[in-house]
């Protein structure tokens, strides 16, 4: 404790800006560092540049660089907060629907500050001490894993996969297991389109590297590190065109007005973010958030009225916009049933096939950002439940009912759970389209209405349930309902952070009973795990779990 305690206050005597700076580039003269963290992180500085795939010099790794990679990355895709230096959080607050947990080492090895703090409003970052472009950070941190070919990809996404199965086999001792894993795991399904596939973005206002207030694009930097930069989105490689061109288009539209942009609430401003979604047949949605602040209702739709001539009949009518939706919010997330979307133009929905059915796709709904990538996930459920005789499927955190309308050609009746009343609506209408009756769909909270429906379905021999819960799991009454419920035999459970809290949902449904935690049915138990690539280019994967009983 003593020597501990010496260490401490020598590190604090060299680095007082804490331990950011513990991690330092390896010497290539082999000798030893006494100052290098121990570890993954020490491993990571040691080998940065076969970890983006330019070992050798060359843009290929040698079987040596790409074993050693493989030991690795799949560490540090499991750190959701991991970056280079911890001071340098450039990989976190980036304001997309894939915000990456792993960030590549290349050309941060010997930066010493990436950012010049911002002490005073409005002053602009800098960038230096790095031959990087603002777009090739951001494509860094959003896609960290864009300089890999494909395969590698796909290989790096199984090794983190397999490590997430060892840590569940290692937390259920009495568990049979399968060259050391719990169960059987499928090499990583790989996307059918890995360049331009999202069908969904979302762009921030902020100040650019320039100090333009009014840039649209994502985020690098932290509010409390006073160093956010809104850097343009052009360089992410899963990102369409048309998103981009939406974006830049909105970008100009605010530049010309008059309002200013809402980058703090308590400091005024009015324009915010900008949602597109699109479809395969080209349709695409946007969606404008606006900061009323104090103006009146008046003043409010002369500016909505701009924004419609501007992508209708101005610079912007290039877009070819199928709907353009305005939403009045004050807060950072407001859903429908608090503030209405407002249709300024065009129809109020656009609408995507998959597997041969048609979904609604509304302002507010959940549906997979890589529509391909959902087929092959959507296949992948359905190929793994192959039940004789009639049973009923429990869709829980169903969305807009994609995975229990697939489900229900053989099943007697699916049941569909969602907390939010527009996508309800959606799954309910979505139902009627592809004139589907064995659906049901119920809103509210799953701890809720799970528990209160299963007596009813006492009388039913076998059920199945799919779960599909958000990266914070399933909330513990639906663990237990689903474990105390001796007819649910079988179960899915997709996730995309099953090392997250997921984790202690797979080990509170495959545990002995503990009367204290009031499981009392019998245990569930892996039978096969398969990743599923549904996020080219970054660290994520949808990981599908059959448990049975």
């Amino acid at each position: 404790m003593k020597e501990r305690a010496q260490r401490r206050c020598r590190w604090r005597g060299l680095y007082p800006e804490g331990r950011a700076r513990e991690t330092v580039p390896y010497e290539p003269s082999g000798r030893s560092n006494p100052r290098r963290r121990r570890g993954v992180h020490a491993q990571l500085v040691r080998y940065p540049q076969q970890i983006v795939g330019r070992g050798g010099g060359g843009d290929t790794m040698s079987a040596a660089f790409r074993s050693r990679l493989l030991r690795i990355v799949p560490q540090l895709i499991s750190q959701q907060d991991f970056c280079f230096c911890s001071y340098l959080r450039c990989c976190r607050n980036v304001t997309f629907a894939q915000s990456c947990s792993l960030t590549t080492a290349t050309s941060q090895v010997n930066v010493q500050k990436p950012f010049e703090e911002k002490r005073k409003s409005g002053k602009t970052p800098v960038l230096r001490n790095t031959s990087k472009t603002w777009e090739e950070r951001l494509a860094d941190a959003v896609t960290p894993l864009w300089r890999m070919n494909y395969e590698e990809q796909l290989q790096v996404k199984y090794e983190a996969q397999k490590r997430t199965l060892q840590l569940l086999t290692a937390s259920l001792p009495s568990c049979a297991r399968t060259e050391d894993l719990c169960c059987p795991l499928h090499s990583t399904l790989p996307s059918p389109v890995t360049v331009g596939y999202r069908n969904k973005s979302t762009f921030s206002v902020n100040r650019g590297p320039d100090g333009n207030p009014k840039t649209v694009g994502h985020y690098i930097g932290t509010g409390k590190g006073r160093n956010i930069v809104c850097t343009h989105s052009d360089h992410l490689v899963n990102m369409p065109e048309k998103h981009k061109q939406v974006a830049r288009s909105y970008e100009q539209f605010i530049q010309l007005s008059p309002l200013e942009p809402c980058i703090l609430f308590h400091e005024g401003g009015h324009w915010r973010e900008i949602t597109v979604r699109t479809n395969r047949k080209g349709d695409t949605m946007a969606i404008v958030y606006f900061h009323p602040q104090h103006l009146e209702k008046e003043e409010i739709a002369k500016h909505q009225k701009s924004l419609v001539e501007y992508f209708t009949i101005g610079p912007g009518a290039a877009c070819e916009l199928t709907c353009l939706y305005f939403q009045e919010s004050s807060m950072t997330r407001c859903l429908h049933e608090h503030s209405p979307y407002q249709l300024l133009y065009g129809i109020p929905y656009i609408y995507e096939e998959v597997l041969g059915l048609t979904f609604r796709i509304s302002p507010d709904a959940f549906f997979q950002v890589n529509s391909e990538g959902a087929e092959v996930l959507y296949q992948t459920v359905r190929d793994l439940i192959r039940v004789d005789g009639d049973y009923i499927v429990l869709d829980v955190c169903c969305g807009t009912g994609a995975i229990g309308l697939t489900l229900s050609q053989g099943a007697a009746k699916v049941i569909g759970i969602e907390l939010i009343e527009q996508a309800v609506e959606d799954a309910r209408c979505n139902a009627i389209l592809n004139g589907i009756a064995n659906c049901e769909f119920l809103k509210g909270k799953a701890e809720i209405v799970l528990p209160q429906l299963l007596p009813s379905l006492e009388d039913v021999k076998f059920l199945i349930a799919v779960v599909n819960p958000s990266r914070a799991g399933l909330h513990y009454r639906v663990v237990r309902a689903i474990r105390n419920c001796e007819q649910i035999r079988q179960l899915v459970y997709i996730s995309c952070k099953p090392e997250g809290e997921a984790m202690r949902n797979f080990v509170e449904l495959c545990c002995p009973p503990d009367h204290q935690k009031k499981l009392f049915g019998d245990p569930f138990t892996p039978r096969v795990a398969v990743p599923v690539d549904m996020f080219p280019h970054t660290s994520h994967c949808e990981l599908v779990l059959l448990f049975e009983r």
